[in-house]
């Protein structure tokens, strides 16, 4: 059963369409992940998902409701972890929960019956009545998501979750999330880590200059658009050795930056090759969702 549709869905702002016809299905119980780069649209799509901006242009169905009509019925099912951190540093942990429950119309005696529950799948059991301003980023961003659940949400957003984050808590956050899968829960998930989508998403869309340039399972899309084998490259003379060896010797090479990429089928005469170039080092490795992510929406950098 899909728990969220998008239609045909448009948005301008003056000249810029931002969102150019999308058409998205996610289904309850999946991590659907929304990739793209800065500008391609993800951040508006959020808002009409959630009913926060209006569309110029088709539908959107969210937990059954017609959206922006039915916003408020079904943002009462919703639950949202913003890119950035608002929560009140004059506030304690529990304060924080408290006041965000009201929001949903939940009495006092119903939050504070969910908050040692929601600090203890935070990790943060105990400090009930410590300060936000006490509590690491990672912490922040723990209690971020403990309060995205205390209307024990069916589907909850995220907004690139990890930003900012050390490996430990990234980790930590990866297992929370994987826990509320299997509870049932939807996520929507938007990240510029290749690995989050890779380790979390059963299907993602990658979105560029607001169209669906392409949609699938993480693995389906690396064997669909990328050849299986990498070899990254870097040193002096890098280029001058793609140009003689690397091209020869791969399928496609491409440059960025410093490093040039090799991709193949087979990629053993690569690496011989770079053995016995001790100024170039080198790194082989099977092709991942980096990799079709640039090759989709271009290397350059974007602002």
């Amino acid at each position: 059963m899909a728990v969220l549709e998008l239609r045909g869905l448009r948005k301008r702002y003056g000249e810029q369409e931002v969102v150019r016809g999308l058409d998205i299905t996610v289904e309850r119980g999946e991590c659907f992940a929304f990739l793209g780069p800065n500008g391609a649209g993800k951040t508006t799509t959020l808002r009409l998902a959630l009913g926060l901006t209006v569309a110029d242009g088709g539908s959107v169905m969210l937990l059954g409701h017609t959206l922006p009509r039915q916003a408020r019925e079904a943002r009462h099912q919703v639950g949202v972890v913003p890119q950035f951190d608002n929560l009140d540093p004059d506030f304690t942990l529990a304060e924080n929960l408290l006041v965000y429950g009201r929001y949903f119309g939940l009495s006092d005696r119903a939050i504070r019956a969910r908050i040692p529950e929601l600090l203890d799948f935070a990790g943060l059991a105990g400090r009930a009545e410590a300060p936000v301003a006490s509590l690491s980023g990672g912490m922040k961003r723990r209690l971020t998501l403990a309060r995205a659940l205390i209307n024990d949400p069916a589907l909850i957003f995220l907004d690139e979750p990890t930003t900012g984050l050390d490996p430990q808590a990234r980790h930590l956050i990866w297992e929370r999330l994987r826990q509320l899968l299997s509870q049932g829960k939807t996520l929507l998930l938007t990240t510029h880590f290749m690995e989050e989508a890779e380790r979390l998403a059963s299907r993602l869309a990658v979105i560029d200059q607001g169209r669906l340039i392409a949609e699938g399972p993480p693995r389906a899309l690396i064997e669909q658009h990328i050849e299986p084998q990498v070899v990254e490259v870097f040193g002096e003379q890098v280029e001058e050795w793609a140009s003689q060896h690397g091209s020869r010797l791969s399928q496609r090479c491409e440059r960025s930056g410093e490093t040039v990429f090799c991709y193949g089928e087979e990629l053993d005469e690569v690496v011989a090759d770079l053995k016995k170039r001790p100024a170039l080092r080198h790194l082989h490795r099977p092709a991942n969702l980096e990799d079709v992510f640039l090759k989709l929406t271009g290397r350059e950098l974007r602002d």
